[in-house]
């Protein structure tokens, strides 16, 4: 096993971070680059955070924000895992990655290509196997969850929210207008269906409160100050009122995809 190669990876959201959580766990060395404002829902387990507070840490994995590669070699040395703002990509070229692994999740290739390393691997649709990356990893919940595409795409992005405890799109809370976010509750909280959990305020002054929709725990928010759109996710709510610690562990939708990252990362790298 080469465990010195790099593996870069494009995005360090919840879901992303279950992967690198996986990969990190098995002694592998990642480097991650993120938009200058990572706009993450599961804050409490999305390394991107580091970008925001300089570091964070995920299930004992420290991640730390770097200005400059040739600070990340002294990041690894810590045993933590460097954070580099480069939404471009444009530090790949020199950094010479084994694997590259586009977890952004925007539902769209932003840029990744074949060439960037030896093996490419994108989560999610966007991608089409064989072309854009390598290989694609499902990420729709469900009976395809986590399998291995090296041909086609993945499902289609519908638009619609898995179920959770009996709830699909109502327990996701989107932006009903343009403005800043700002909270008025945190991750973690027991909210009621109705509740205002943050407000938008707009240029003209408006103040629009935001609302859930049903009971449960709020899980996921996005950080407050973060200038939002019409139709912008904001909130997440968990209908199981039982699963408070969910909200600060990685879930097992991106431990699955995470499982299926690593056996195409060993396979790469076994020799």
């Amino acid at each position: 096993m080469k465990k010195d190669s790099l593996i870069l990876m494009r995005g360090g959201g919840d879901l992303a971070t279950g992967t690198i959580h996986r990969l990190w766990s098995a002694g592998l060395r990642i480097l991650v680059l993120e938009a200058e404002h990572p706009a993450a829902i599961r804050r409490q387990v999305s390394l991107c955070e580091a970008v925001y507070e300089g570091e964070t840490t995920v299930e004992g994995l420290r991640a730390v924000r770097i200005d400059t590669l040739e600070q990340a070699q002294a990041v690894w040395a810590a045993n933590a895992v460097p954070v580099l703002v480069d939404p471009a990509g444009e530090s790949i070229r020199q950094a010479k990655p084994e694997i590259v692994i586009d977890a952004i999740l925007a539902k769209k290739n932003l840029g990744t290509t074949r060439d960037m390393a030896p093996l490419t691997i994108a989560l999610g649709p966007g991608f089409t196997a064989g072309q854009d990356v390598d290989v694609v990893v499902e990420t729709k919940r469900g009976h395809r969850l986590g399998r291995i595409i090296r041909e086609g795409t993945a499902i289609p992005n519908t638009g619609i929210p898995g179920v959770i405890g009996g709830y699909g799109k109502e327990r996701v809370i989107h932006a009903q207008t343009a403005g800043n976010f700002v909270d008025v509750r945190k991750i973690g909280d027991i909210v009621e269906a109705g509740e205002t959990i943050a407000h938008i305020e707009s240029e003209d002054g408006t103040v629009t409160p935001v609302t859930t929709q049903i009971t449960g725990i709020l899980r996921g928010l996005l950080r407050s100050g973060y200038p939002v759109v019409p139709g912008f996710k904001v909130a997440d709510v968990d209908p199981r009122k039982e699963e408070l610690s969910n909200c600060f562990l990685i879930s097992d939708k991106a431990r699955c995809i995470a499982g299926s990252v690593l056996e195409l990362v060993c396979a790469q790298l076994w020799t």
